[in-house]
């Protein structure tokens, strides 16, 4: 048993290492965001330009959050430009969400944040270690299994 595994140990455990390393690495990417687009906000701006225009309940799957509260996060990104609403030709009852022209260029900013912080976070692993990881990673995710 590693040090960090045993309930005994000071060391912190696999699952306090990993959740450190997300939100370190989720620091390192938001730092490109600028002041005026959470990090919540640009999840739910990737979502809608990468699988948009789409629903909102595809929006919240996404997130893992209640359909209201992505209503609460699309209304923001509405106010600012960066998302519109739009009847959905398969269901005139229901709305769909896509990226406007300049939420589309917001998006690449982020992507381009992601990436670069990406890369600076990882800058410190070799590739073999930056393989190893992924390894590790996909056999932990579930929707890979």
């Amino acid at each position: 048993m590693r040090p960090a595994d045993d309930p005994s140990s000071s060391e912190p455990s696999l699952d306090e290492l990993l959740m450190g390393a997300a939100r370190a690495l989720r620091r390192t990417w938001s730092r490109g965001l600028g002041p005026d687009l959470s990090p919540h906000d640009a999840r739910a701006l990737r979502v809608i330009g990468h699988h948009g225009p789409t629903r909102l309940g595809v929006v919240a799957d996404h997130l893992r959050i209640a359909p209201r509260s992505a209503t609460d996060v699309v209304d923001r990104l509405e106010a600012r430009g960066l998302v519109e609403r739009a009847p959905d030709p398969a269901d005139r009852r229901a709305m769909t969400v896509s990226l406007t022209a300049v939420g589309a260029e917001v998006l690449g900013d982020v992507d381009k944040a992601r990436r670069e912080g990406a890369a600076e976070f990882f800058g410190c692993l070799t590739e073999s270690e930056r393989a190893s990881l992924a390894e590790t990673l996909v056999k932990l995710d579930p929707r890979e299994g």
